[in-house]
């Protein structure tokens, strides 16, 4: 009987050496790159704040919560899942309702909650090497692939499309 499923050859390392002790390094290491995400992140929650926030916006934030919450179940942070909880909620109830308008206002409660949010992912940030942010960045892609994700729809005609986040 013959398979349907397609041949795909496993990827071959160039340098397996040099992939293992790059993945030791920790990822502030990496300026540039912390620097760009940190920007791109506070930027996102500036704009939320200002009510000048765009799908972009709220996707990038979402990024950040789905991460945080990844390192988190990897035992970074353990001691603030409450913190991490009430973040990614606010921040479900923001991308809820501005889901149709593309008009996405905060409440007081959810603007604290998500700043927290973001000062946790930073601090994970600080102490995660790159190794753990691949498996964090794998565990994501899993849960999302297994439909294990609550979704962000938003209300249109022909169909629905949406910004997710794993739970």
């Amino acid at each position: 009987m013959k398979r349907n499923k397609k041949y795909r050859p496993r990827p071959i390392l160039r340098d397996p050496l040099g992939y293992v002790v790059e993945g030791m390094v920790p990822l502030p290491k990496y300026d540039t790159y912390m620097v760009d995400l940190g920007v791109k992140t506070h930027a996102a929650m500036a704009n939320l704040t200002q009510g000048k926030a765009t799908k972009t916006d709220i996707n990038r934030l979402i990024n950040a919560a789905n991460m945080s919450e990844a390192l988190h179940r990897r035992g970074f942070g353990k001691e603030y899942e409450s913190v991490l909880r009430t973040g990614i909620d606010a921040l479900y109830e923001v991308a809820k309702r501005g889901a149709d308008s593309h008009k996405f206002v905060l409440r007081a409660s959810e603007m604290e909650s998500i700043n927290m949010l973001l000062e946790l992912h930073d601090a994970q940030l600080e102490i995660a090497t790159v190794k753990d942010i691949e498996r964090a960045i794998a565990l994501v892609e899993e849960e999302l692939r297994n439909k294990r994700a609550r979704h962000v729809t938003e209300k249109r005609n022909e169909h629905t499309e949406g910004v997710t986040r794993a739970n």
